[in-house]
């Protein structure tokens, strides 16, 4: 089966839901302008139910794709799994407004690839980090180094009284 199919299947199983799997492609992520460096196709399971003029579906999605690590760009694997819900309506009457979740179907088939790739393109990760410690960047370099951002406790001596220290050192070691 297919995430492409005739609305009518929907029709025809009544009260009962239409159950439908597939496979879908979505390399085309990768060409777009965002961290997908690479994107398996995903695994999509779910059902359509028709409720008077709308139909309500209801998919789990899985699937992998590669994005840069946020410290050394090296790609992670990052594994997901949505959860989403869909809502059509099939009312030639019916006009999309702006807020609204419900969308309207021009036609007699629904084509849920570009619900999935939206929902997908949600799921990206702000950023992700690689567990594996040979992809860390290196702690210092030619003339470089990183620096730990934590104050230092360690007191220092204000050179304009280090005389004065001294004078007070010599004195604990004349009693």
């Amino acid at each position: 089966m297919t995430v492409k199919f005739p609305i009518q299947k929907v029709k025809q199983a009544g009260e009962k839901p239409f159950f439908f799997e597939g496979e879908v492609d979505l390399s085309t992520l990768e060409e777009a302008k965002n961290d997908i460096r690479q994107i398996s196709p995903v695994e999509v399971t779910g059902q359509a139910e028709m409720k008077g003029e709308e139909i309500i579906v209801s998919m789990t999605i899985k699937g992998e794709m590669i994005l840069p690590c946020a410290r050394t760009l090296a790609d992670v694997p990052y594994a997901f799994q949505i959860e989403a819900d869909e809502y059509f309506n099939t009312s030639q009457y019916y006009t999309e407004e702006d807020d609204s979740e419900v969308h309207p179907l021009g036609g007699e088939v629904l084509d849920l690839t570009p619900y999935i790739k939206e929902n997908v393109l949600l799921e990206v990760p702000y950023r992700v980090f690689a567990e594996n410690p040979e992809n860390t960047p290196p702690q210092e370099g030619k003339g470089w180094g990183v620096v730990d951002e934590k104050p230092q406790t360690e007191e220092k001596v204000d050179p304009r009284l280090a005389k004065l220290e001294s004078l007070l050192d010599n004195e604990e070691d004349n009693k």
